[in-house]
């Protein structure tokens, strides 16, 4: 089993008198992660899944009472797709004031709802742990780095999500069933959306749109949508997992763009499964796009992960010069212009350096690509 960054982060909050948060897509693992750690730690376990309508039922109108009734001696309890119980905020509570020495974690795939639900009853009671599809350090630790940059044209196309991951040469079927069966399940029912199948058309203009500046108002139009529903849209999608934004740095120039966003996908699969684009590398006219969402996206797991705290920008005049990615921490601006190809012609824009000489500025190309991820 290929170890997750976070394992032993988890190990290490067990038993610390909080509820333990593991958010996630659909399928990146959570269920496998934590029966590994129940089966290597000693003591009485139950699995309660809100998937099944009478584990549901067990949890409405909860007192201390009944939930005890319901767990009996066990003193680990996995409550998994939490976010699928009405009062689970309550029901958390409820557990960790009246028995501090049992220890309950709670997984969700649906972080706008989990969240909504929980985070007034459990404020200073929880510990929140983000899982993601695989990401290059796990599979690099597992594989050895050097097959994993074997594998580089691979994941740029069907991503690593670990079903796919794990069932090489059926890439296709397992991302199709991925993206039309699974992912969206806990979107297309919440009362937000209620035109489901504009939900598929924005996530399809989205994988179009990868790596360029996005316009609601332009996608909406598109789609047959007001710009303010495509924003909540958006920003549930992002609840969920599947896409996550960039905004515009601006400090120094007038002709910076301000307020402008990209929005990209945690998974190049995922995106390519969208538009039934799975052909090989070679003759792809988005390739740019997708190495550039491949590095964004694995460098978001990689901080999330190291516990980085900063901001994430893009940058962009409003000539068309550009930077694709920024990082801004303890005031250093660090800067990183995505190519594919490893040539002497490409530099970071003077534009840029002039603006901010305090800055580091760097070409993460295929050659040098796993500095930028380690």
């Amino acid at each position: 089993m290929i170890q997750r960054s976070i394992e032993n982060k988890i190990k290490e909050k067990l038993f610390k008198g909080k509820t333990i948060m593991l958010i996630g897509a659909r399928q990146t693992g959570k269920t496998s992660l934590l029966k590994k750690i129940i089966a290597e730690h000693p003591e009485p376990s139950i699995w309660l899944n809100a998937d099944e309508f009478d584990i549901k039922e067990r949890f409405k109108n909860p007192t201390s009472t009944s939930l005890k009734a319901l767990i009996g001696e066990k003193k680990l309890v996995v409550i998994d797709e939490a976010q699928n119980i009405e009062e689970i905020g309550l029901a958390l509570k409820l557990l960790i004031d009246t028995y501090p020495e049992i220890q309950v974690v709670a997984t969700g795939s649906s972080a706008f709802e989990l969240q909504n639900k929980t985070n007034e009853p459990l404020t200073g009671r929880k510990y929140e742990f983000y899982l993601y599809p695989f990401s290059f350090n796990e599979l690099a630790t597992h594989f050895s780095e050097i097959i994993e940059k074997r594998m580089l044209n691979t994941r740029l196309v069907f991503g690593s999500y670990p079903e796919v991951v794990n069932n090489q040469g059926n890439e296709i079927e397992v991302l199709k069933l991925l993206s039309d069966s699974y992912l969206y399940r806990d979107l297309l029912m919440l009362e937000a959306i209620k035109k489901p199948e504009k939900l598929i058309k924005l996530l399809q203009a989205l994988a179009y749109q990868l790596g360029n500046e996005v316009s609601y108002n332009e996608i909406g139009n598109l789609i047959g949508l007001d710009s303010k529903t495509v924003e909540s849209y958006v920003q549930l999608l992002e609840k969920s997992f599947i896409v996550f934004r960039l905004t515009s740095f601006s400090r120094n120039l007038r002709n910076e763009l301000k307020a402008s966003k990209k929005i990209y996908f945690y998974d190049n699969g995922i995106r390519n499964s969208l538009i039934s684009s799975f052909q090989l590398l070679e003759g792809r006219q988005d390739i740019g796009a997708l190495w550039e969402n491949y590095l964004v996206s694995e460098r978001l797991k990689r901080n999330q992960y190291a516990k980085f705290y900063g901001n994430t920008y893009f940058w962009r005049t409003k000539d068309k010069q550009e930077i694709d990615y920024l990082e801004e921490k303890d005031g250093k601006l660090s800067a990183f212009e995505f190519k594919w190809m490893n040539k002497k012609k490409h530099r970071i824009t003077k534009t840029f350096l002039n603006a901010y000489p305090e800055s580091d500025a760097k070409i993460i190309h295929a050659d040098n690509y796993t500095e930028f991820l380690v």
